[in-house]
């Protein structure tokens, strides 16, 4: 294979040659694309682009496919200290689990889970995370920083609860004034995107939760919540306000196209229409329905609508290939085979939901998710020369059905080299797991975290004493 540290560690322009290359109408082949100053800065035939460019360097990768990296719409990074310890609880285990967590986490440990779960998230192409806010104590700049030495592209929210919910509330004047320093603090950077976050809607009240929503909209960035997931959370705003939760934020004016609702698995049809007619957009999260969640969003149905929707993993695991697998999965099983659907949207749907709509729904068209020009080079070198993609008939749906994360060669965010196979290529991860294997125990044992179920290997343990 190319020596990619070498092929990619200047910073003048390069002329990148795939075997293929994914564009908006599918994988083409003799292809090619200039990179200059971290963007995509023309995309043509292979000669014709070479020719007008004979001073550009040309990087030949014709056994790869060149794509897209993909776009993490919601995920949780000051979590990955407690990733297996939700395994087999029952629903709304942030009250049991991450709020204790994140809340008793000082600021290293704040920075060394964001850098563990960037470190994931690269490894398997995700080259963006919308991260839902962090409910440590104002520790939101080492989850920066984690972020930005990895080189992941990060949105990130400021949490503006009034009720509760977060390690530290505030008052209604400091919630304000931090969202707007929050805002104006990541204006211009390269890979850092400002967001606001009210962690549910029941955490904070009707004015802030309309407030917090409309300052994001005047902003031009996301406005977060977890909305609809679990049946207990319905039942309750169903009790409080005669109103279920996304019906509720629809009443207060806190939806729209700035809004990206986490979940939304506990839909009803007048619920759908709400998200298809205020243009608010949803972080579709497979695997978190089957690890923890009360059902499955109805995918299908809301791109039928028009509804806006990306892919996310709430956490769960980071390989954007698997992500894809089980958002088809997830769409056949609970609606396709009931209604003979055999195609369940087809690869190309997912592929897409991983990467352009994705940025969409995340506030990012305009900056990355697609291979076009003027955009961000945040994309991926895949390795095709492997069984699983050998013979090739349809790209498309088999990197949905046969793409791992092991099929990486590298991982570029604004036209960077930042991981080769897995592994960074500027910065230590294997010193950095040490010291989380050194550390992370004390600061699990130090959390008041409270679990309904003993883990797997003590209950292997105890039937085999």
């Amino acid at each position: 294979m190319t020596d990619l540290r070498r092929t990619f560690a200047a910073t003048d322009d390069l002329i990148v040659a795939p075997g293929r290359l994914l564009l908006g109408h599918g994988p083409q082949s003799d292809m090619a694309v200039l990179l200059r100053d971290g963007r995509f800065a023309e995309i043509g035939e292979r000669a014709a682009l070479r020719a007008r460019h004979p001073a550009a360097r040309l990087a030949e990768m014709p056994g790869h496919l060149m794509m897209p990296g993909f776009i993490d719409t919601h995920t949780h990074l000051t979590q990955s200290l407690g990733k297996s310890l939700v395994f087999g609880e029952p629903s709304e285990i942030f009250r049991r689990i991450w709020v204790p967590l994140e809340g008793s986490l000082d600021e290293h440990m704040v920075y060394l889970s964001s850098k563990l779960a960037a470190l994931e998230c690269l490894r398997g192409g995700f080259t963006t995370a919308v991260d839902a806010g962090t409910r440590s104590a104002g520790h939101i700049g080492k989850l920066v920083q984690a972020s930005r030495e990895a080189g992941l592209r990060l949105v990130v929210a400021q949490i503006c609860n009034d009720l509760g919910g977060a390690a530290q509330v505030p008052g209604r004047a400091e919630i304000l004034c931090r969202a707007e320093a929050h805002l104006a603090a990541y204006q211009g950077d390269p890979l850092i995107h400002a967001s606001l976050a009210i962690s549910i809607p029941e955490v904070a009240s009707d004015a802030m939760l309309r407030d917090i929503s409309q300052m994001a909209a005047g902003a031009g960035v996301t406005f977060q919540t977890h909305v609809n997931e679990h049946l207990v959370a319905v039942e309750r705003s169903l009790v409080a306000n005669g109103r279920r939760p996304l019906e509720h934020l629809a009443h207060v004016g806190a939806l729209g196209p700035q809004t990206l609702i986490a979940h939304s698995t506990l839909v009803t049809p007048s619920e759908l229409n709400l998200l298809r007619d205020t243009g608010t957009a949803v972080a579709y999260n497979p695997v978190a329905s089957v690890w923890k969640g009360n059902a499955v969003a109805p995918a299908l149905q809301m791109q039928a609508l028009g509804i806006r929707f990306g892919l996310g993993t709430d956490g769960t695991r980071a390989d954007g290939f698997r992500l894809m697998d089980a958002a088809e999965t997830m769409q056949r099983v609970g609606y396709g085979l009931a209604s003979g659907d055999s195609s369940c949207g087809g690869g190309w749907l997912w592929l897409d939901a991983a990467t352009r709509m994705a940025a969409d729904a995340s506030g990012l068209s305009a900056v990355t998710g697609r291979i076009a020009e003027g955009l961000a080079a945040d994309f991926l070198l895949v390795d095709l020369d492997r069984p699983e993609l050998t013979p090739s008939h349809d790209l498309s749906w088999e990197l949905v059905r046969y793409g791992n994360r092991d099929q990486i060669d590298a991982v570029f965010t604004n036209g960077r080299l930042r991981m080769v196979q897995g592994w960074p290529v500027d910065w230590d991860a294997r010193a950095l797991m040490a010291e989380i294997r050194e550390l992370a125990a004390p600061a699990i044992a130090a959390a008041p975290i409270q679990r309904i179920h003993p883990t797997a290997d003590s209950l292997i343990a105890t039937r085999h004493a």
